[in-house]
């Protein structure tokens, strides 16, 4: 009996983690509570933008002047707004969804991974794989229709590291404006107030690549290197 029950303590330990308890220690190490707890503002190239937060309300901003004046977008659980010089703009349907899912977008990549959170999220983990002699969790991400955004067909690939888990590497598959993958590898990376901050060097490929081998096309440098993903002058208020 002492045997058996040994063998099956091994057996249960030595299981995989799932991948929904890999994304809950990946939240945790870059900033758990505090992405509920504080409030953040930065520049990502010609705008400013803010974020917050609590408990499920949510309110994200971006101002930038532009020829017509200084323009602030606001997106609420209410919805999106935009007003010029203080004045509320009227937009077409087509129009405020395009500036909203600008807005979302930033805010969604900036406090990765802490939206993994979310109901909509289905994830599925790979296995184990290495980038650059270090181990990581491979874990797929999709999303439901109800609850998944307008672009809930995407689907991310995320690398976590096994002993940080933090999420040094992502990749997706997009449809938008013809489609396309991209690859993502963090670097520059700090704490603002609880929370871990990350730049990273965006790289594309075919937009046929299966967004499971962007980290083996990596590893080879086979990727072409397409942009920055810079975060500046980040704070909490």
């Amino acid at each position: 009996m002492t045997i058996i029950l040994l063998t099956f303590l091994a057996s249960f330990f030595s299981q995989a983690p799932t991948a929904d308890a890999i994304i809950q220690k990946s939240i945790k190490a870059h900033g758990g509570k505090n992405y509920q707890k504080k409030a953040f503002a930065f520049d990502f190239r010609d705008k400013h933008y803010s974020y917050e937060n609590k408990k499920g309300q949510y309110r994200y901003t971006r101002s930038f002047s532009s020829t017509e004046g200084d323009v602030l977008d606001v997106l609420t659980n209410d919805g999106f707004t935009r007003t010029i010089n203080v004045k509320t703009v009227t937009l077409a349907p087509e129009k405020a969804k395009a500036y909203s899912n600008s807005v979302n977008s930033v805010i969604y990549f900036a406090m990765l991974p802490y939206f993994l959170n979310d109901p909509a999220v289905h994830a599925e983990l790979l296995g184990e794989t290495q980038i650059k002699g270090q181990n990581y969790y491979k874990i797929r991400v999709t999303f439901s229709q109800d609850g998944g955004g307008t672009d809930h067909d995407d689907i991310y690939v995320y690398w976590i590291h096994t002993d940080s888990y933090q999420v040094d590497y992502l990749g997706y598959s997009y449809h938008v404006n013809g489609g396309g993958v991209r690859f993502r590898s963090a670097y520059n990376k700090r704490k603002v107030d609880g929370v871990l901050f990350q730049d990273y060097i965006n790289y594309k490929h075919d937009k046929s690549t299966p967004v499971t081998s962007l980290d083996e096309l990596y590893e080879r440098g086979g990727l072409q290197e397409l942009s920055r993903i810079e975060l500046k002058n980040i704070e909490s208020f």
